[in-house]
């Protein structure tokens, strides 16, 4: 009797210990005590004919858990893990009490399922000969148990003539609120940056510069779901895993959108149990070199990534401008341009993932990048009145530019025993710094002669800044009922800038560089955004879904030219954006969408600063210090139909209105700094803008080895500019574009991808400069004799371009790959991007040509080893909130 009693304390010991450390989740019924959490399968899986091992099998043990919400008992995969090279498993940590259900699955084999449990039973008093150790051994031996071989059958295809059907992710996803493109297998993009990833993207257009705009307006770039300070052109294309397009952003998304959407950059994080990567390095026809890899480890609790790239840029471009002055002097002036830049960047990104216990993580990511940009853009400008030419101006200019970001991100994750609920709480960092100085030498000379009509103008400029952006955000989200959950969250956005420009003019009277004041600025600013939101969406029936919500937003902005030691503060007041989401299921693979959502732009300190630009003596920019907000409401309706296995069709109509809309606007008015007449290019709140169109995206496989998906948006953007002076009362242009991506798959590993876009006559974007200034003078602001146009009198001209690429893969056994992709852009030389822009003051047409069939050769291998054994965690809470998860957590 003692010995009986001595081994059921030591036995409870034993229970209560390890309970006190199970997951949570484990248990069975309410007030059914602490669970045993120290049972341990472990077998081998094999082939039912050749009883050899099978490498990389799924096996699950699911068990029945107790619902609180539901009251009911369901079925949770309590361990999953994949099998050794040999074909072993084990399975850790598990209750040993109840019933559980093995489940293994493996390629080309018949899944096996069957009920297993531990059958505790008291050992015989007997037994063990009054030895109480070996009662307690016999006990414990019986919550390890040995499945023995547990043999797969293998699928009665026949292997020699099967098809193989691809697992990978489609191009094109639908979510509930985005469509998701996954662009980690886009050929044409490899060795590039996130710019190129976008002309792939339906619905987005880039121009020449590589400005983004989706359905004629400026989405905000997001990187990993949240803000960034990191450009399209400092992201490599290699490390993203998808790009996800909300056109009609809910309420758990800033409202600061202004209706142009959000562009969400997902970047690739394996979190597969072992380790795997790769390199990448090419070479392009102008000598560019680039290069990158990547790196994910994942042992127990740690998840481990890291990815850099370095690439070099070698960049040419052409453009002219025909000006027409409408003064009374009339005149003409013709410019051209051509532009080298060379320079290099890189980018290293670090990441964290911490699986604290199973039902909570803490995250870290961090991003690195740096580089510099060295640009020469000699010019000719040459000046005619009444059809005579009077005089031409040589124009030299060389700048460079340099920035260095820091990016970083703290988060965690807590979920809750019922799935689906969780709290989550992130604080974000993003820091840039940059630097850049440009010479501008102007020499004025009369017509065929060498012979110069003035002193040259020579100025030299410095400059540096910095951008400093932190984001802290907690967002809850709770399914109430099976039908029905609550989002709610609060989010704070602090953004520090700070700009130092100086230019030095040269004076022949001192006969050195003399500080030019009115050229010259120092300013800093401080942009604040405070939010939170609330969603509920229900269910009704089996048929209707609804999303309803509402998001409180507030924000100031505080500025100060230091150099005039003023500073001006515009505080915008609470405002409420409601947002509803209305889905109907006609049946297994269509639905319909309504949705409705309200959107601000606020005006930026650049926007609003009265500092004037003095670079081109001739245009002006300033800021307005009386725009309002720009508020506008949104209206989609959506119908989504997979009318065929890896076959997709959807079809959008939208309507966006826009009220105070702010645009660039021009008038005429005395240059300060010269005396003479001078076009100012500034911004206004024009009375309103309206936009509606159709956008038609389908997805289809047309042979076997031919993937087609085309898109096609017709749209009409309308400008109402009734209330600026000298503005007109409208303008107005209906327009589309269309893009195509053939994917071909070949026999042998051979892939081909042939892309092309088509863009209609176009109304300019409301907030572009006519001819993108990003290209040539990054670092020095705009030479002599750079025009911006208003966009309220504007368009662009249509332009198309086509892209290729061919591409070889290797496969080698043990999961090791290889691939070597040859691309082109523009291989037909078709990219022009032609803007005319007309004013009161000007009529004025340019064209610009930038990088033009332009070939790159790009190699990238790739290794490493998803082994099971690797790591010892065997709850697989953390990730999923209580669902599966295929590695084990």
């Amino acid at each position: 009797m003692k010995i009986r009693v001595w081994c059921l304390l030591v036995t409870a010991f034993i229970s209560g210990s390890i309970a006190a450390q199970r997951p949570a989740g484990m248990g069975g019924r309410p007030g059914s005590g602490q669970q045993m959490n120290m049972g341990h399968f472990y077998g081998k899986v094999v082939d039912s004919k050749t009883n050899k091992g099978i490498d990389g099998a799924t096996v699950q043990l699911l068990g029945s858990r107790f619902d609180t919400v539901t009251r009911k008992a369901k079925d949770v995969a309590l361990a999953t893990v994949l099998t050794q090279g040999n074909g072993d498993f084990s399975l850790e940590n598990l209750p040993v009490f109840g019933k559980f259900t093995l489940r293994v699955t493996a390629i080309n084999y018949t899944d096996y399922s069957n009920p297993i449990s531990f059958n505790l039973k008291r050992p015989a008093e007997g037994d063990g000969g009054g030895d109480p150790s070996q009662r307690m051994q016999q006990m414990l031996s019986m919550v390890d148990k040995d499945l023995g071989n547990i043999k797969l059958e293998p699928s009665e295809t026949n292997l020699a003539n099967v098809t193989v059907t691809s697992t990978a992710k489609q191009f094109f996803e639908m979510g509930v609120d985005r469509k998701i493109f996954n662009v980690d297998k886009n050929i044409v993009s490899t060795g590039q940056t996130a710019t190129e990833v976008m002309k792939q993207i339906p619905s987005v257009n880039v121009d020449i510069d590589g400005n983004v705009t989706l359905r004629n307006a400026s989405p905000q770039l997001f990187v990993d779901g949240r803000p960034t300070t990191l450009t399209l052109d400092q992201i490599p294309a290699d490390i993203i895993e998808k790009v996800e397009l909300i056109t009609n952003p809910s309420a758990k998304y800033d409202a600061s959108s202004g209706g142009g959407g959000i562009l969400n950059i997902i970047l690739k994080k394996n979190k597969k149990a072992g380790y795997n990567g790769g390199i990448r390095a090419g070479i392009d026809s102008r000598g560019r070199l680039n290069g990158g890899g990547d790196l994910n480890y994942r042992e127990g609790k740690i998840n481990f990534t890291l990815a850099g790239m370095y690439g070099g840029r070698k960049s040419k471009s052409t453009s002219f401008t025909d000006r027409q002055n409408l003064s009374s002097d009339g005149a003409f002036i013709h410019q051209e341009i051509n532009g080298v830049s060379k320079g290099r960047f890189y980018f290293i990104r670090p990441g964290l993932d911490y699986f604290i216990d199973n039902r909570n993580t803490l995250s870290a990511n961090f991003s690195i990048a740096n580089g510099r940009f060295d640009n020469d853009q000699p010019q000719r400008i040459d000046s005619s009145f009444a059809g005579v030419l009077s005089n031409y101006n040589q124009i030299t200019s060389v700048s460079s530019f340099n920035f260095n970001n820091f990016g970083g991100q703290l988060g965690f994750r807590h979920n809750f025993e019922k799935d689906g609920h969780n709290i989550t709480a992130d604080v974000n960092y993003n820091s840039s710094t940059n630097g850049n100085n440009a010479v501008l030498n102007t020499y004025t000379y009369f017509p065929g002669s060498s012979t110069q009509v003035k002193q040259p103008a020579l100025q030299n400029t410095y400059g540096d800044g910095y951008n400093r952006f932190w984001t802290v955000q907690a967002d809850y989200e709770n399914p109430i009922t099976e039908n029905s959950k609550l989002e709610a969250g609060v989010r704070a956005a602090i953004r520090n800038f700070g700009s130092n420009n100086q230019q030095y003019r040269f004076d022949t009277t001192a006969g050195d560089y003399v500080f030019n004041a009115l050229a010259s600025n120092r300013y800093t600013f401080n942009d604040q955004v405070y939010a939170a939101y609330l969603t509920y969406s229900f269910k009704l029936g089996t048929r209707w879904n609804y999303q309803l919500g509402i998001r409180a937003e507030s924000s100031n902005y505080t500025g100060k030219l230091l150099d005039r030691d003023t500073s001006f503060k515009v505080d915008f007041p609470v405002n409420l954006f409601p947002t509803a989401f209305v889905t109907y299921k006609l049946s297994n693979a269509q639905d319909l969408q309504l949705n409705y959502t309200r959107k601000v732009n606020r005006p930026s300190f650049f926007q609003l600063t009265p500092i004037v630009d003095y670079n081109d003596p001739q245009n002006l920019n300033v800021g307005n210090a009386g725009l309002k907000p720009e508020f506008t409401d949104v209206l989609e309706f959506n119908y989504n139909n997979a009318y065929a296995k890896g076959a997709n069709f959807l079809a959008s109509a939208y309507f966006r209105y826009a009220s105070n809309l702010i645009t660039r606007y021009q008038y005429q008015d005395i240059n300060l700094q010269t005396g003479d007449s001078a076009v100012y290019n500034t911004y206004a709140n024009a009375s309103n803008s309206s936009t509606y169109g159709l956008e038609l995206t389908n997805r289809n496989t047309v042979l076997k080895i031919w993937d087609l998906s085309l898109n096609l948006n017709l749209y009409n953007a309308k400008i109402n500019t009734g209330n600026l002076k000298d503005a007109g009362t409208s303008n107005e242009q209906f327009s589309w574009f269309a893009k195509m991506n053939n994917n071909f798959k070949l026999p042998k590993g051979y892939s081909i991808q042939f892309s092309g876009n088509y863009q209609a006559k176009t109304v300019l974007p409301p907030n572009a400069d006519g001819g993108g200034r990003r290209g040539g003078n990054r670092g020095g602001g705009p030479g002599f004799g750079e025009i911006n146009a208003g966009t309220a009198q504007g368009y662009i001209k249509p332009r198309y371009s086509f892209d290729m690429a061919v591409k070889k893969d290797w496969t080698w056994k043990g999961g090791n790959s290889a691939s070597v992709t040859l691309s082109v852009n523009d291989i037909f030389r078709t990219e022009l991007y032609k803007v005319h822009s007309e004013s009161a003051f000007m009529i004025q047409d340019s064209q610009r040509r930038r990088d033009p069939q332009v070939v790159k050769l790009n190699f990238s291998y790739r290794f490493g080893k998803f082994d099971a054994s690797l790591f010892k965690r065997k709850n697989n809470k953390a990730d999923q909130g209580g669902g599966m998860d295929m590695m084990g957590n």
